[in-house]
């Protein structure tokens, strides 16, 4: 399939999908033409990869995470012991970056009240 019909399928910008190749996560194959040709598997992929993305990795570590994933009854889920690991530090980054910007909303809120009295 060519790239329209990826986009169409996974409802993810053709911009996008040159990006993720770009990037190392789809290797479509290319025709003589300069087309490229998605296979069937690469719908799979993309939903991994806008998952992975959503929960907050950048492409960088998706490139490195992705191999490790399986998707399992709708869910994706990781393949690779070692990866559980990496995506608990992860998520403790997130939860620090989080807890900072609540302190943060939290002094601002203050510094707004203490104005208004």
């Amino acid at each position: 399939m060519r790239i329209g019909e990826l986009s169409r399928r996974t409802g993810v910008s053709e911009r996008a999908l040159r990006y993720y190749e770009e990037q190392g996560l789809l290797q479509p194959r290319r025709l003589p033409s300069g087309y490229r040709e998605y296979r069937e598997l690469d719908i799979a992929a993309v939903q991994r990869i806008r998952v992975l993305l959503d929960a907050g990795l950048n492409t960088a570590q998706i490139v490195e995470v992705l191999p490790c994933m399986v998707t399992d009854d709708g869910r994706l889920l990781p393949s690779c012991p070692e990866l559980v690991d990496e995506l608990v530090k992860q998520r403790d980054r997130i939860g620090a970056a989080i807890a900072e910007l609540e302190t943060t909303r939290s002094n601002l809120t203050r510094i707004i009240d203490n104005e208004r009295r």
